[in-house]
């Protein structure tokens, strides 16, 4: 059984090369990344730019006999974040097959977002944004409300690392790649959420002032005084790596 969805406001070019699963692996264009159960493409149709992630098979053994496979689940949260209105790469087409209930392939299609950087390649470059407090304060407050948003929905993205932020020439902060996120119920939700904050504030230390990464955490909890819980909490993030690194 195969099924497969594209969205209804593509191009005619673009809904024709996307129509179907067979179309979408049968596509070539620009490599971006290649493993041992999955690629990514980037093309160019109608004068706009997609990429195209295909997942040969589920991976794991467990994720081929569960029915969780990578892919499923990243579309399906970053449709959540759309529904959250968290800005992200708008999904255009996803699907997969299954043979008796086995996942054998699968893929989805996102509309790239232009002229965008992630955070990780500005630090690796040392770009001179990083030391721009003004740049600095508007792309924290809009990521703290970004990261409270998933919280707040008892999700948790996973991998919420620098290279999974964007931001555009304009300023706006994008969220991309969560094929890991899940909702989690207490007590694992703070543990996760720990996590996350973690991820943010790995990078930061090194390229922000403590009192910029405190900003941050102001935003986040929407408190201009901490109290002695968030305390422990920011103890907590700040210890997370501990003996991993």
């Amino acid at each position: 059984m195969t099924a497969w969805s594209t969205d209804r406001t593509l191009s005619p070019g673009a809904a024709s090369c996307f129509g179907s699963l067979d179309n979408i692996f049968s596509l070539t264009g620009e490599c971006v990344s290649r493993d041992k159960v999955s690629d990514v493409l980037r093309v160019e149709v109608d004068g706009s730019s997609y990429y195209i992630k295909r997942y040969y098979h589920a991976g794991n053994t467990w994720r081929k006999w569960l029915g969780f496979p990578r892919i499923v689940r990243e579309w399906k949260n970053l449709q959540y974040f759309s529904q959250w209105q968290i800005p992200t790469a708008a999904v255009v087409a996803h699907g997969a097959q299954y043979t008796r209930g086995i996942f054998q392939r699968g893929a989805m299609v996102t509309a790239a977002i232009p002229e965008t950087q992630d955070l990780a390649s500005l630090a690796k470059k040392k770009s001179a944004l990083l030391k721009n407090s003004e740049w600095i304060s508007n792309t924290s407050s809009q990521l703290a409300n970004i990261t409270r948003r998933l919280h707040q929905n008892a999700f948790t993205h996973n991998d919420l690392k620098w290279r999974n932020v964007l931001v555009d020439n304009n300023g706006k902060v994008f969220l991309i790649d969560c094929p890991n996120g899940l909702f989690w119920i207490p007590p694992f939700l703070q543990y996760r959420i720990i996590k996350d904050l973690a991820c943010l504030d790995k990078v930061a230390k090194y390229h922000l002032s403590r009192t910029q990464r405190l900003r941050f955490y102001q935003h986040y909890v929407q408190k201009a005084k901490l109290d002695n819980q968030d305390k422990r909490k920011i103890r907590k993030i700040l210890a997370f790596f501990d003996g991993r690194e």
